[in-house]
């Protein structure tokens, strides 16, 4: 991934999982009803020594090095930008489907009136497009979420300061995604 990326930071440890940020995507992306671009899915309940423990996880595109839904695309519709973000071009997707099956994360769909694939793309072509952060950036109530360049003072410093971890499954290239932890009673923080 390149430094000068955009990448977004997800605080487990501050995040309350209200959907805020699923209910402002799916507004401000024109999201059908019975689709999202976003969710933040409840994990657990383990226990810990404080009690019951949950684990709130944002499950959106993670704009992948080798994202394999870019490379079984055969007209180019889906691609990258210079920012990193992998992006639909409308107007070149067959609605073959062959990209929301690749997606290791399960996070695209084919959009039930135009059949062209849907997926998170950090609000580019909207609020990106203005100079505004992501939808569900702004609109979080607990500063869960964070966006920037990979390379900006406070996006390292975050990643660093928090022990940051890239939730990656074999086989794919690293996330775009940094997350934070939620720990439990008694664990370091």
């Amino acid at each position: 991934m390149s430094n000068n990326h955009y990448v977004m930071l997800h605080d487990e440890k501050r995040c309350i999982g209200c959907q805020a940020c699923t209910v402002a995507c799916k507004t401000v992306n024109d999201v059908p009803e019975g689709y999202s671009r976003l969710q933040v899915q409840v994990r657990g309940p383990e226990e810990s020594a404080g009690g019951m423990h949950f684990q709130f996880f944002r499950v959106s595109c993670q704009h992948c090095e080798d994202a394999p839904c870019i490379s079984v695309c055969p007209t180019g519709a889906s691609w990258r930008d210079d920012n990193g973000i992998v992006r639909v071009d409308a107007k070149k997707c067959l609605g073959c489907d062959y990209c929301v099956a690749a997606c290791p994360y399960h996070v695209r769909y084919l959009h039930p009136e135009t059949h062209v694939a849907d997926k998170c793309n950090f609000c580019a072509d909207t609020r990106l497009a203005q100079g505004l952060d992501p939808a569900c950036v702004s609109v979080c109530p607990t500063d869960a979420l964070r966006f920037g360049r990979a390379d900006a003072p406070e996006i390292t410093q975050w990643i660093s300061q928090h022990n940051a971890y890239q939730y990656q499954l074999e086989n794919v290239g690293k996330p775009a995604l940094f997350r934070r932890k939620e720990t439990h009673l008694g664990d370091k923080a």
